[in-house]
């Protein structure tokens, strides 16, 4: 069994609860999720299988879009509504308000990971010193907004914000939502969230594990995706006579590559003959060299 899941993960269960969930659906110990989303966060997983968890880390790597909501005027430790009050106060910003900063946090910007996070400091997560009361100091980030929209406001003493976000992996949308709190000098914090997309994976076509389990019942595996059709990287192919010297570890030159667009150095590829998918490879000095085997 090897593919991907695109899994609607509910709330109150975390990554990992729903990878040991899939393991007893499956009847399989191979697979792993490709990213966390905190306990109380909905939306979209992918869940690799099999083979496919040898390519987590490129499924991770992709963008993500969310739906969040952000409340004014309350300040919390963890920065989401999980946390003990910092501070809370009537906030006076208007929809106006939010319209007006929303150009700052486009495009290239750093982001300070927050102290309740898996972050490591020193071997420790940092969620981990911060249930010791403790505090240390983190290295900005640089990550990546592409797009940020305001879909409803809703007034009140401690007025809401719901807005879509497509963002780069490593976002933070908690600390965005205080950074933002922060520059309209109200402070605010994340209420809610939900993940609409990871890479390719998006949530009108998500499942439950419920629907898992039933597809499971009925011996019907049609909800694994195959691995090639999720991958964003570009594809190269091999003729047959270079296609045993890539699986046994031998480079090609550029110019007995069947087809391939990008040939940066440094570049990785999904790389297939006759239809097969033979890995992924990495182009080094004018040569396209074995990364991962399959």
């Amino acid at each position: 069994m090897d593919g991907v899941i695109n899994v609607l993960k509910p709330s109150g269960m975390t990554s990992s609860d729903v990878v040991v969930r899939l393991r007893r659906i499956l009847n399989t110990r191979k697979i792993g999720h490709t990213g966390t989303l905190d306990p109380e966060v909905t939306g979209v997983l992918p869940i690799c299988v099999g083979k496919a968890t040898r390519l987590a880390e490129y499924i991770t790597n992709q963008g993500k879009s969310y739906r969040c909501e952000m409340t004014f005027g309350i300040i919390t430790d963890t920065q989401d509504a999980s946390g003990e009050i910092l501070n809370k106060a009537p906030a006076h910003v208007s929809a106006e308000d939010f319209q007006h900063i929303i150009p700052q946090y486009l495009g290239s910007i750093r982001q300070i990971p927050p102290m309740f996070s898996a972050v490591k400091h020193q071997g420790k997560r940092l969620y981990e010193l911060a249930r010791q009361g403790l505090e240390v100091e983190r290295k900005s980030r640089e990550i990546h907004i592409d797009h940020l929209q305001l879909m409803e406001w809703i007034a009140g003493e401690y007025p809401k914000a719901i807005f879509e976000v497509d963002c780069s992996k490593g976002t933070y949308v908690r600390t965005l939502c205080h950074d933002m709190g922060q520059t309209l000098g109200c402070g605010a914090h994340m209420s809610d969230l939900v993940r609409l997309r990871s890479g390719p994976f998006r949530i009108q076509e998500s499942l439950s594990l419920e629907a898992i389990q039933s597809f499971m019942e009925q011996d019907d595996h049609s909800f694994l995706i195959p691995f090639t059709q999720v991958l964003d990287l570009p594809r190269v192919i091999l003729p047959p006579q270079r296609a045993l010297a890539f699986r046994n570890g031998l480079s090609t030159s550029k110019s007995q590559v069947e087809e391939g667009a990008k040939t940066d150095e440094g570049c990785e590829v999904q790389v297939f003959s006759e239809g097969n998918f033979l890995g992924i490879g990495i182009w080094r000095e004018q040569a396209l060299c074995p990364y991962k085997v399959f």
